[in-house]
């Protein structure tokens, strides 16, 4: 079943097509066409359908695909070991955004626009027909750091870098609430956000990281995500791209 909780309180040409560079261990992602975030919960049971529908889309050439672990399954008697308060507030300002105050899961959120329920894969694929991004990102190890460069692009509005953080597998043995008994695999799992700056238009951005600091161990990965906001609130994604370990 979906749960609805009660209410409470950007570069280049157009990307078109997704580039992946593997070097030694490392895998280098750029120019998706689509950001795709799953807000999902151990403990809702129609969550695992779009849990592996959210697998299946990472493997693509231009995807990059989040799974933000929400925290208002909890209460239903397993608490979920990737949730986090600031995902679920994440998930009512995309649909505050919209002039909604619903959310539910399983929800994907397509660059940054359009919410469908995660589990219809002939929906979200539908979502995902002739969807593109107008920044194209480069990110390349240097040394000990990664260098990510975002371009100027005249005619956008300002946006936000974020560093989203990820893990890229884990299982998990599900002991209560609704899916107990179940041991299942998540892929994609979002384990932090950091804003590293503003990028400007006229301008663009350069920005240096510390390898050590931000992918502390292997199979850990970071998507680098230029997004608009308005008024405070998330508005489209204008460009991504990922880096792992």
């Amino acid at each position: 079943m979906m749960f609805t909780p009660p209410s409470g309180p950007v570069l280049g040409l157009l990307a078109l097509a997704l580039f992946i560079q593997p070097v030694g261990a490392e895998t280098v992602r750029t120019k998706p066409r689509a950001v795709v975030e799953l807000f999902t919960s151990q403990g809702c049971a129609s969550c695992p359908p779009a849990d592996a529908l959210l697998t299946s889309l990472a493997a693509q050439d231009d995807v990059i695909a989040l799974a933000y672990h929400v925290d208002y399954w909890d209460y239903a008697g397993w608490q979920d070991t990737f949730g986090d308060a600031s995902f679920s507030d994440r998930q009512r300002a995309y649909a505050k955004s919209w002039g909604s105050s619903r959310i539910y899961t399983p929800q994907m959120v397509i660059n940054g626009q359009r919410g469908v329920v995660g589990s219809k894969r002939n929906e979200v694929y539908r979502a995902l027909q002739g969807v593109s991004m107008p920044l194209g990102i480069d990110i390349a190890r240097e040394g000990d750091a990664v260098r990510i460069s975002v371009g100027a692009h005249d005619g956008l509005g300002d946006a936000v870098v974020w560093m989203v953080s990820y893990r890229g597998r884990a299982d998990v043995a599900i002991e209560t609430g609704e899916n107990a008994g179940k041991s299942l695999v998540y892929t994609q799992v979002v384990t932090g956000r950091q804003a590293l700056g503003m990028w400007e238009a006229e301008t663009g951005a350069d920005l240096k990281l510390p390898i050590a600091e931000i992918l502390p161990q292997p199979g850990a990965g970071i998507a680098i995500v230029v997004q608009q906001e308005r008024q405070g609130m998330p508005g489209p994604i204008l460009g991504a791209a990922s880096f792992e370990l």
